[in-house]
């Protein structure tokens, strides 16, 4: 594949609304709970152990998203509960293999636990499914990857950590615009797929707007991912110079094999989803050289969180952090900020007295709270909208040498 020295700027898009998580807080402000005064605690301090679950695919075809977040999520308890003192966090994690109807089940196991607030679901279908049984039990979620608007939509217990499926769609448009990457765009996408979908309608419309020329728009569906000769072919033949792919690594690489079958080398433009790419077991990496992402978190990012975070990860795992385990990270690391928060302005906290209705009441007035913000390795003070997403900037990403480099 001819190699692209592509020099990006992320003018504009830094502005916009994505998805976020945590480490520090602003200890200024005050919450309203019904559950404030149910139990403070006699030195002001967050005490108790809280139980938090994850649900995500562990095993199947989506088991990188799952490990990653479950693996972030450990060092984040790791360093709370090395912390000290009166609050410890009981961590548990259920693999739904990225199945709606298996992830209910996993979330029935939680609650048989006594889970108290939910890290996940990883994937977006399984999350619309349980974020629904979630919110009927008031108990609260922080998803760290599902990015659908169906995920929050008419939950106010569920927010979002990641880019949201319409920030993700329209950022692409405005940066690939913005940055001149493509004069003629060509779509692939997953029709049967909330995440694809939702981020190929918002990319399409913003395009529209910006006056960037789709010249091809082609999909396939479970099935039908392994051969993608006619959508390839399709974009070739109408010239397009850009190929977007709002889609995940397994079709993505695929799709990159197969272009690079043919000599069609356009530049590949993803979304969070590709985000793994470079992990698929027998996946030649110079396929992906020059592919771009927008995502919130680099590895090679130099200040002291993420330093931290990823030689943590790379001694416990052996491998480099990507995007989904850095929002695992930060999943816990949100929650605990929140709550300490809430203990610092309300006389003090403690968990183990409280049901997860309660602590869910808790988390939704902090989140809320413009005084609330958190400094995480996927951004800077974020703060969460009213809709549960959160609001923080984008990272510009290029594949340069088999590894993740940031723009």
């Amino acid at each position: 594949m001819k190699k692209k020295l592509l020099s990006v700027v992320l003018a504009g898009v830094m502005a916009l609304s994505l998805a976020a998580c945590a480490n520090t807080t602003t200890q200024t402000g005050s919450s309203d709970s019904s559950a404030l005064a149910t139990a403070p605690t006699d030195d002001g301090t967050l005490k108790g152990t809280l139980k938090i679950g994850m649900i995500g695919p562990l095993t199947g075809g989506a088991a990188l998203y799952g490990n990653a977040v479950d693996h972030g999520t450990q060092i984040a308890v790791e360093e709370i509960n090395a912390e000290g003192g009166d609050f410890q966090v009981d961590y548990k994690a259920q693999d739904d293999e990225h199945d709606a109807e298996k992830s209910v089940n996993a979330y029935n196991q939680l609650k048989d636990w006594g889970v108290q607030v939910i890290v996940g679901t990883v994937t977006t279908t399984p999350c619309i499914a349980v974020s629904a049984e979630a919110n009927s039990d008031r108990i609260f979620m922080l998803t760290p990857s599902a990015s659908a608007s169906d995920v929050t939509a008419g939950k106010d217990q569920t927010y979002q950590l990641c880019f949201s499926d319409p920030n993700q769609g329209s950022a692409s448009a405005q940066y690939i615009s913005e940055n001149g990457l493509g004069t003629k765009v060509a779509i692939i996408y997953k029709n049967d797929d909330a995440y694809s979908t939702g981020i190929y309608q918002t990319f399409k419309a913003k395009a529209a707007e910006l006056g960037l020329e789709i010249v091809s728009e082609t999909t396939f569906m479970d099935g039908s991912d392994n051969d993608f000769t006619v959508q390839i072919t399709d974009a070739k033949d109408k010239g397009a110079d850009l190929v977007f792919l709002p889609m995940y690594y397994t079709p993505a690489s695929l799709i990159l094999a197969q272009a690079d079958s043919i000599g069609y080398d356009p530049v590949f433009f993803g979304v969070d989803g590709m985000d793994g790419i470079l992990g698929i077991e027998g996946f030649d990496t110079s396929l992906a050289e020059d592919v771009i992402l927008l995502t919130p978190f680099a590895a090679d990012a130099t200040d002291d969180l993420t330093v931290n975070f990823v030689s943590k990860y790379e001694e416990k795992f052996g491998e480099t952090p990507i995007q989904f385990a850095a929002d695992g990270y930060d999943c816990p690391k949100a929650i605990v900020a929140a709550l300490e928060f809430y203990a610092a302005n309300n006389g003090g906290l403690d968990v183990d007295k409280l049901s997860a209705s309660d602590l869910c009441e808790i988390l939704k007035s902090v989140l809320a709270d413009p005084a609330f913000s958190v400094d995480g390795v996927t951004g800077e003070k974020m703060q969460w909208s009213s809709n549960g997403e959160v609001n923080k900037a984008p990272k510009g990403m290029i594949i340069k040498n088999g590894v993740y480099v940031g723009l």
